[in-house]
This record gives structure tokens, sequence and C-alpha cells, in this order.
């Protein structure tokens, strides 16, 4: 058989057990699932998609495993906006909107269906029902989802057989699905892009996912805090798997690569090696997010005193990067330019640096230039949901330049990162890495910060750590 391993210890299969293994096994199907929570919002989702699209078939992969060594595969993670529209996470499905005449369309999800007994590849499959666990049938999906289901393994040849009906696709996502469409690339991207846009504004079962996301992360940050002194006796990653361990417990897994810095990785936007050691004195930035069952996650960071209290240069530094981002999370209120907090925050860090001597003033002219950036590096935030950095893809007129309603979801991060070989700065301030994040949903009369369940002052964080540091 094609998928026999060239090591294999059972290189034959005799006929006896391939009998054998086909006999004998109950049925499983279960009769009692319910619609999924999801569902009618999914619907009402998919019906938006639709409004934007007449007469055109539209085709949202779920995705396919992807090899990370030889015959091992990443843990499978579906399109986001494929969960989006259906609800489901699957691998190798498919949702497509057929168009009807009226100018609508007609739902259905391609799906994988469970294995027959009726063969080998049950067991001997390489991701068979007995390796990998058990999938739900296509009867069981279609109450689950509210959506018709076919069997995936004939999407190909049934979306190439229709060949006139004008088809878009998101690319790059499931190979095969996209050679059997004949598309254009540019309408094909504006899929996408539309994809994104509807994700902008959180429905209420969304933003009750995020909630969820936030809380646990919340819990996972106090038990960051439990864990530091036995991170003393060993490195960063000690604290990383500690918050992994919440976000297993209570979701799917982290949202996000875990940024675990402590001292001068600290200054590094990005550091997800958290090989380093954890040195009272120091801080430690952490930055982390727990993902939902759902796939929603929270993106949450604090920089913490790891000896329980700042000195008064972390704590200068610290109050900087406090005051800016109060500055920023005071405009979030529906009708502000999506720009306005970011800009308020960086206005504020620009003038601190300034006022340091670090670079030329005056502030405003400073801020004009962008002069702070070689210490603030980043922007103030972003949209937040299925993906860490959601909406990725939506129009700049919708997303950068345009303005917050309520139900949108973002982050507020401003930070300031003195690099350990930066020379325009003193001594004692190289090294030092500070950012302070939550996430925060625009609200019909300003906002609500869903992480406020964090200390953020420097005051509340040591309270926060004499309280619960080991």
């Amino acid at each position: 058989m094609s998928n026999r391993r060239k090591n294999s210890l059972y290189p034959t299969l005799s006929a006896e057990l391939s009998a054998l293994m086909r006999t004998g096994w109950a049925d499983t199907e279960r009769h009692d699932l319910a619609p999924a929570e999801q569902a009618p919002y999914a619907a009402l989702r998919r019906a938006a998609l639709s409004a934007r699209f007449p007469g055109e078939r539209l085709v949202v992969p779920s995705g396919n495993l992807k090899v990370r060594s030889n015959d091992d595969t990443y843990p499978f993670r579906s399109y986001s906006g494929y969960v989006h529209m259906t609800g489901d996470q699957a691998r190798d499905g498919a949702l497509v909107l057929e168009p009807r005449p009226d100018g609508g369309h007609d739902a259905y999800c391609y799906q994988l269906p469970r294995d027959s007994r009726d063969d080998d590849e049950f067991w001997t499959g390489a991701h068979a029902e007995l390796w990998t666990g058990r999938r739900r049938s296509l009867a069981e999906s279609e109450r689950v989802l509210g959506l018709p289901c076919r069997d995936v393994r004939t999407a190909a040849a049934d979306l190439a057989a229709v060949s006139e009906v004008r088809t878009r696709i998101v690319r790059g996502i499931d190979p095969a699905l996209e050679a059997a469409v004949t598309t254009d690339e540019e309408r094909d991207a504006e899929l996408e892009d539309v994809l994104s846009d509807l994700r902008l504004v959180k429905d209420a079962w969304e933003l009750g996912e995020l909630r969820k996301a936030v809380d646990s992360t919340v819990r996972g940050f106090t038990d960051v805090v439990g864990e530091l002194s036995r991170a003393v006796a060993s490195s960063e990653r000690w604290l990383e798997g500690t918050f992994f361990r919440r976000a297993r417990l209570e979701g799917n897994a982290v949202g996000y690569g875990t940024i675990c810095a402590a001292g001068e990785h600290a200054t590094i936007m990005h550091w997800t090696d958290n090989d380093g050691p954890v040195r009272p004195g120091d801080l430690l930035l952490l930055d982390a997010g727990v993902e939902t069952r759902s796939l929603y996650t929270a993106d949450v960071t604090r920089t913490l005193p790891i000896s329980g209290t700042f000195t008064p240069l972390q704590r200068e530094v610290y109050d900087a990067v406090y005051e800016a981002q109060e500055a920023g999370i005071a405009t979030v209120k529906p009708g502000a330019a999506y720009r306005d907090f970011h800009e308020a925050a960086q206005r504020h860090l620009a003038a601190r640096l300034v006022e340091w001597g670090f670079i030329e003033g005056p502030a405003e002219r400073a801020y004009e230039l962008g002069l702070q950036r070689r210490f603030t590096m980043a922007g103030t935030g972003h949209m937040l949901g299925l993906d860490v950095h959601d909406c990725a893809r939506a129009r700049t007129e919708e997303y950068v330049e345009g303005v917050l309603e309520p139900g949108m979801c973002l982050t507020v991060e401003p930070g300031l990162y003195f690099q350990a070989d930066d020379l325009t700065v003193p001594e004692e301030w190289r090294g030092i890495g500070v950012r302070i994040e939550d996430d925060l949903v625009v609200t019909e009369d300003g906002h609500e910060n869903l992480s406020a369940g964090l200390p953020r002052s420097a005051d509340e964080v040591e309270a926060w750590m004499a309280r619960f540091a080991g």
C-alpha cells in the first residue's frame, strides 16, 4: 500500500488481518448533537459575505496539514476566515457559497468524512481515525454547523465541473482546490480583504470568547508571578511553560509564540527563544495570550521587576510607558480615528525622549520626523480576534485609516526599548525594555478594558507581586 513507511516493522498485510480489522465495530453515530452556539452568528456572517459578491461562487478553504519534520505534522490550525464563516475547525474542509439567480447564495461545507470500516485506510492511513481520533460524520457536522455538508474528496472535481460560474477563492490555503478553479488573482485578493473587513466589528458571541481568553490570560500571568523564584533557578523557559500550562488547561493553546524576555532580552520586540536567565534586579517582559477552544486569542503584556520592586531608573522608564498608554487608552471611543491612540501614545513618548536628551527636540518636530521610533520601534497596537493581529488583510480605509466603531477590539501597547549596545544613551539605561499592553473593546460610549484585572501602574504591580510572587 502507498502509505507504508519504508522501514515499517509490518511491511505486509495479510488478508486475514484485513478481514479481522473490518469486522466487529459498533455504530457510534451521534444523533444527540445540537447546533453549535456559534452557528446562528456564523449564518449572519455568511449572509454579509454573500451580499458583497452577488452572482459569484465563493470558496473559503480551511487548510491542510503542514509537515513539521518527516512524517510529523504541525498541530492543525484552520484558516481564520473559514472559522469565522462556519464555526468549524476541521482540516481539509471548504465553505462554498453557490450563487442563486436572485443574487443570494446557497451555502454548503465540504468536510472530510469519517473513515469507512470497509477498507484498511481507517487503521493504516497516515492520518487515520484510529491513529488521530474520531472525526464527525457529515450528518453530525450538518447538525453542529447548521450547514449542508458534502464529502471533500469530491470537492476538486465538483468545482472544476462547473467552470462557467465566476469564482473567487482564498489563495494559499488549499492548493488542490485552488488548482480546480479558474479565477483571477486580483479578485481573489478582494475576497480575502472582505473576509478581514467582516471581522473588524465583533458580534456578541465573539466578545464573549475574547473575555474568556483575557480572563484565562490574567490567571496565566498570576501563575507566572507565583513561579518567579523557580525561574531564577532555571530560565525564561520555566515561565513560558508555566503560562502554556494555563493556556492548555483552559483553552486551545497560546494564541502566538509567548515572549518571555528577561533582562536585555526585553528590548527585543519578538523574543521567543525564551532561554535566557531570570535575574533579580532585572525586568521581565511577558507578552502572552491564551487562545480559546474557539480560537479567539488575548494579547497582553506586563513588565515586571523580578525582585518585586522597580529600581528608580526602571520606574522612570515604566512610568513614561504607563503614562503613554493612559494617553492612548483615553482616545479609544466610537467615532475616533483608529490612529488616535497610536498618535497620543507616541507623542507622549517623543516628549519624554526629548526631555531625557535622547532625541533632538522640540517634541512635536521629533514626533513628526518619527525620531522616537529608534526607542519605540513598533506601532502602538492592532486589531485583535481570531488572529492576534486580526483583520490584517482588511482594506486600509476600513482599518488604519478608519474610524472606531462599537464592537471593535484592539490592543494599546506602547513601549520603550533601550538596546544593550546603544551608545546614544547612558550605560545604565542600556538593556531596559518596557511594554504595557491591554485589550480594549470599543463600546457605545467609550471602551472596556478587558484586561483590567491585571495591575498596570508601578505601585499596583509591586503590590500584586508582593501578594503572589513565589
